[in-house]
């Protein structure tokens, strides 16, 4: 019969610290904010920083397969754009993958929230009524209310998850619309 040892991670001991963060970083789920650092660890949050910025030092470095990000609120471990496609080939059944009517539709109401399905329908020329069910069921976009118009349509907004699958820190983070006249149809 074995036993378990739980070793104890001393204040001290910087190479410990860092790799319990790094292991909590590679079994989470999602995103993990400093709270849920400074839990496991034991740490004040104010002390956690510092050793997140060393950890991503420490994949910052050319050939790396993997990162150290800031999303969604938190921190994620995240492989490397240039290996996407091969990530995608193993992860990614084709079927789960968005289509470009998907992306289309999630591109306006990341731009444009909060929006309603009869104003995205308008933009896009046709109805989108599957399409936000199954954003919806992805957990990529929620109804946040309804407008105050005739019919009072749901509005909706992107979720924590649609900052997590794209890798943003917030909506901030979205690349900028191109300029009025920088379009070439007018």
């Amino acid at each position: 019969m074995s036993t378990q040892v739980e070793e104890k991670i001393q204040p001290t001991d910087r190479r410990k610290q860092l790799g319990a963060i790094e292991a909590c970083l590679f079994a989470a789920p999602g995103p993990l904010s400093l709270e849920d650092f400074s839990a496991a660890l034991d740490l004040d949050p104010e002390k956690i920083e510092p050793l997140l910025s060393d950890l991503a030092e420490r994949y910052d470095i050319p050939g790396s397969g993997v990162q150290l990000l800031a999303v969604a609120g938190g921190y994620q471990m995240r492989t490397r754009m240039e290996y996407a496609s091969a990530v995608e080939k193993i992860l990614i059944p084709r079927s789960e993958q968005l289509s470009a009517a998907a992306v289309e539709t999630l591109a306006l109401i990341a731009y444009r929230q909060p929006i309603t399905r009869p104003e995205i329908d308008q933009v896009r020329g046709v109805s989108t009524s599957h399409l936000l069910r199954k954003l919806a069921g992805d957990g990529l976009i929620r109804a946040v209310g309804r407008k105050e118009v005739p019919g009072r349509p749901k509005m909706y907004c992107t979720t924590d998850r649609f900052l997590e699958q794209f890798g943003l820190h917030s909506l901030e983070s979205l690349p900028p619309l191109p300029e009025a006249s920088d379009r070439v149809c007018e």
